[in-house]
């Protein structure tokens, strides 16, 4: 019974193939027409000639047949044609108008322009202390008067004229300077340099008895008789009442219209005002209505070589004996004063 039933399922599969493969035959030529499927496919037609192949012949190598090596045309050489030089047009010269000129500052003098021009001659010589900063000089009844500067080193001092000997000697405090010196009746006037401050003593002890101010710096001091002059290192001399110092009038020293600058020690001689002019060896003679210098007197070379033993400053002192008319004159730590003359310049 199984080898029987196994026979009739086998013809059953080969029936139901056959069947499938019917019905495939039958339904594919529809889907193809609907699809676009089974139209003819064109020939294409060759151009190019048919290999012949003939038998046991070799075929042939094929021919080396390279490329034409490429040819260069090198681009021509560039000519040299230089740009021209550029010209220039220089900037013309500029004018030398284009800005006014500065307005020339007044001239100041501090020694001869205008005036007379005087020399001297040395009548004698007398020793004088090398130690004393001479800043003001006064000659009174056979004695010199001095006053001297420095700090810590300023004094006012009695001197006796032939031999140079120190008879009495007041010193400053060390916070003055010492400056000029002026004698009035039974007083004596000093000047102090920055401290704005003058000071009095009496004449026959050298005792101070007061103090007075003023406005400036004070350098030279000297009297005519009524009032003391006073200069402070400008052009400018100051007149004081003795009495109370106050500032009576104001003196400018001009020579050929320019100021005088630096103007120092002072003395009245013959109704001038006679100035050493610091830094150099020049004393100008002052009118002294109107402050016009009337002449110099030029004192280069008063001090000798051989007198310079030691280091000494600028000429600076001048004192007058009316009486005598003699003019002495001395310098800053000079070890020499002198009595000279003046003598006109030929």
């Amino acid at each position: 019974m199984g080898d029987g039933t196994d026979r009739k399922a086998q013809l059953w599969i080969r029936l139901l193939g056959v069947l499938g493969f019917v019905l495939a035959l039958l339904i594919l030529p529809l889907v193809g027409r609907r699809c676009g499927m089974g139209a003819p496919v064109p020939t294409v037609q060759s151009t190019l000639p048919a290999a012949t192949a003939t038998p046991g012949a070799a075929i042939p190598a094929p021919t080396s047949s390279p490329l034409p090596s490429p040819t260069f045309s090198p681009l021509p050489a560039p000519t040299s044609s230089p740009l021209p030089s550029p010209t220039f047009s220089p900037l013309p010269a500029p004018t030398s108008s284009s800005l006014p000129a500065p307005a020339a500052s007044p001239t100041v003098s501090s020694g001869p322009q205008g005036a007379a021009h005087d020399t001297y001659r040395v009548l004698a010589s007398y020793p004088h202390d090398p130690q004393a900063y001479t800043q003001g000089l006064v000659y009174l009844d056979g004695f010199l008067y001095e006053g001297t500067g420095l700090y810590g080193q300023s004094s006012l001092r009695v001197v006796e004229l032939k031999t140079g000997k120190v008879l009495q000697l007041q010193l400053l405090p060390d916070r003055f300077f010492g400056e000029g010196i002026a004698i009035v009746g039974q007083r004596i006037y000093q000047l102090t340099w920055k401290a704005m401050t003058g000071l009095i003593y009496d004449l026959e002890t050298l005792e101070p008895t007061g103090e007075f101010r003023y406005s400036t710096e004070g350098w030279g001091l000297t009297q005519d008789g009524t009032y003391l002059i006073m200069s402070d290192g400008t052009a400018t001399l100051h007149y004081l009442d003795p009495t109370d110092l106050s500032e009576v009038r104001q003196v400018t020293v001009r020579d050929a219209g320019q100021p005088v600058m630096r103007l120092n020690e002072l003395e009245v001689i013959h109704g001038e005002v006679w100035a050493n002019v610091w830094q150099t060896d020049l004393i100008a003679r002052i009118d002294p209505q109107d402050g016009t210098v009337v002449g110099w007197i030029d004192l280069s070379g008063l001090l000798s070589p051989s007198d310079i033993t030691v280091p000494v400053d600028v000429l600076n002192g001048i004192a007058y004996d009316a009486a005598g008319d003699r003019i002495f004159v001395t310098g800053k730590l000079w070890p020499k004063l002198f009595q000279i003359e003046v003598v006109p310049v030929d």
